[in-house]
């Protein structure tokens, strides 16, 4: 297919597609689903080999969030039965944070509900990541607690975070619909912020809210443009309790077609599976991996994943091995502008001129917050799924809300 060459030419020289030829992939047919992925997968190996990144989400703060994004279970006003508790102790996250290194985790992702952190906040989390290092020599940490104000990313940066997660996830033009009490230039202005003060940009969207190709090509080109160094593709779990619990659109193909999408738009940067793989992929998972390069381990943060040993095995079945904590997730072109304090050029476009001011290594969806599978909607349980479920449908037994790990004394799942 002309197409596919064509994207993968342009992939492996970091050449942003045009808008036509993103939304031409969104627009193949499943007897293409297989080249689309073959074709996605070329571009991945250029990049990233065989590897696959493990991160590990801590919920610091579950509940309670005064903001009221549609999707998220912590919403004002959700009726979602999940875990709700204040700030974990340092000791606490560190416990956490611990499982999930020991099951192959190089990133530790900590999370906190909330439109964005009081300057106490910061200072309880800049403690939470020095007990996590003191204990896990070499492991990054990301932080994702919403909106930022100026100077918080700095320090947050100097108390040794790694990296900062806010998500788009939507187009503009559609975000209104999904969240009032907060805008999308609020979001975009802090994933700027994050990048000027050195930390490695993590920004996503999610997919299957009843956005349009448009919308979905919109995001993605948007994120290209912020020049994030990882963009964490979810896709919407429908909570009951939630405006968007009937939300039910995709299917597995849809699914691939969105993560070829994201990884021909941007074609060197950690395009991460996040929040719905298994309710949506389900056994198609394999094949996902052949177009991405990272995903989350064990559980998310209101929602329960299958567990640890399952994605273990399952990216050893598919010829893939998990990246070490020793190796460098972004290729050497991303990596040496990080650490010279310019932007990782995507190549093609003009990626600092969203304000962003540096780069380096860097889940997704929340409330004022939003990392991996969001504090809003994560995954489920690996339990039977029909074939597709049925728009218009509330599917609770779809959706295992998180009962172990953080805030609980049961074991967490990694």
């Amino acid at each position: 297919m002309d197409l596919l060459n064509t994207l993968v030419d342009k992939g492996l020289r970091r050449e942003l597609p045009t808008r036509e030829e993103a939304l031409a992939v969104l627009a193949t047919s499943d007897d293409e689903l297989l080249d689309v992925v073959a074709a996605a997968g070329k571009v991945r190996r250029q990049w990233f080999g065989r590897r696959v990144k493990l991160n590990y989400l801590v919920n610091l703060k579950s509940g309670l969030c005064p903001e009221d994004c549609s999707y998220c279970s912590q919403r004002l006003g959700s009726k979602a039965e999940i875990l709700k508790y204040t700030w974990l102790k340092p000791e606490e996250a560190s416990q956490a944070a611990a499982a999930g290194v020991a099951g192959g985790a190089k990133r530790v992702c900590l999370v906190a509900s909330g439109r964005g952190p009081t300057d106490r906040d910061v200072d309880r989390v800049g403690k939470t990541i020095e007990a996590i290092k003191e204990q896990n020599e070499g492991v990054e940490v990301c932080a994702c607690l919403g909106l930022l104000s100026d100077g918080q990313a700095e320090r947050l940066r100097d108390a040794g975070a790694d990296a900062y997660n806010h998500n788009l996830n939507t187009s503009e033009a559609t975000y209104g619909a999904i969240t009032k009490t907060h805008t999308y230039a609020d979001r975009v202005d802090t994933v700027q912020k994050a990048h000027a003060a050195g930390l490695s940009a993590c920004s996503g969207l999610i997919a299957g809210m009843g956005e349009t190709d448009e919308d979905l090509v919109d995001v993605v080109f948007s994120l290209r443009e912020l020049d994030a160094d990882s963009v964490p593709v979810n896709f919407l779990i429908p909570f009951e309790g939630t405006p968007l619990a009937k939300e039910w659109n995709l299917t597995p193909q849809r699914c691939l077609r969105i993560l070829a999408m994201a990884r021909f738009v941007c074609p060197d940067v950690e395009v991460r599976l996040a929040g719905g793989r298994e309710v949506h992929l389900r056994s198609l998972q394999p094949l996902a991996l052949h177009v991405v390069n990272s995903i989350f381990l064990g559980d998310y943060l209101t929602s329960e994943g299958q567990a640890g040993q399952a994605d273990l095995d399952m990216i050893a079945d598919a010829g893939f091995e998990v990246e070490g904590a020793g190796t460098s997730t972004l290729p050497a072109h991303r990596s040496d502008a990080a650490a010279a304090g310019g932007c990782g050029s995507n190549g093609g476009a003009s990626v600092c001129g969203s304000g962003a001011t540096t780069g380096d290594d860097a889940p997704a969806a929340g409330c004022g917050s939003a990392c991996g599978g969001c504090s809003g909607h994560g995954h489920a349980e690996a339990a039977p799924v029909p074939a597709q479920a049925e728009a218009g449908e509330v599917r609770p037994e779809l959706v295992a809300v998180r009962r172990r790990g953080a805030g609980t004394d049961i074991a967490p799942n990694a």
